[in-house]
């Protein structure tokens, strides 16, 4: 690594875990040079502007998400338990295991929506990823005979995601944390089912 692709990647890491707990909005280059200890133009010499850093910090959090999965996933020898690792894992999205901040997926969609269409377009596209590799292992396993020939992979699929998902946005907003295992359980029943 070049000295300048050593700091990029010093400055993401730095700033991934603030994009990721206070949102492209609330993280100001305040934020970033006190995490960094850089000058705005060290920032800005190494990026284009804000948006740039974020996109990068958002690509950050969502790869150590991603390692997370698959190699739980690796580890597993059915696809019924690949497939249940994943539930298993956001039980503790809350611990040190995820990016601080927990799902970087749910926080960027959440606040980007309506207001930022760039990082909207990323969590647009790593759900649509998500949901695609969901399908596959569900797929591989029907192929393995281990689910029943009938089911849609790609509904099921998008069924965990959302179950996913709209429990970590509950769990983030009202402190209860008791929804993850009620959330979770279901989602490992669904599996069952499949």
């Amino acid at each position: 690594m070049s000295k300048s692709e050593r700091t990029r990647q010093f400055i993401i890491e730095k700033t991934a875990p603030i994009f990721n707990t206070k949102g492209y909005a609330g993280t100001s280059i305040n934020d970033i040079t006190e995490a960094t200890k850089l000058t705005k133009g060290s920032v800005y010499g190494n990026f284009k502007n804000k948006d740039e850093v974020a996109v990068a910090a958002f690509q950050y959090n969502l790869s150590k998400v991603r390692k997370l999965i698959a190699d739980e996933i690796a580890q597993k020898e059915s696809y019924r338990d690949k497939l249940k690792c994943i539930p298993k894992l956001y039980l503790d999205f809350l611990t040190d295991k995820f990016p601080v901040g927990g799902c970087p997926i749910m926080n960027t969609a959440t606040e980007a929506d309506d207001t930022h269409p760039e990082l909207r377009k990323h969590a647009k596209d790593a759900i649509l990823a998500w949901n695609e590799n969901l399908a596959a292992l569900i797929n591989k396993g029907k192929e393995a005979h281990e689910f029943k020939p009938e089911t849609n992979a790609a509904e099921k699929a998008l069924l965990i995601i959302t179950l996913i998902e709209g429990t970590v946005m509950l769990v983030k907003l009202t402190g209860l944390t008791s929804y993850l295992k009620t959330s979770m359980n279901s989602i490992m029943e669904l599996i069952d089912d499949l």
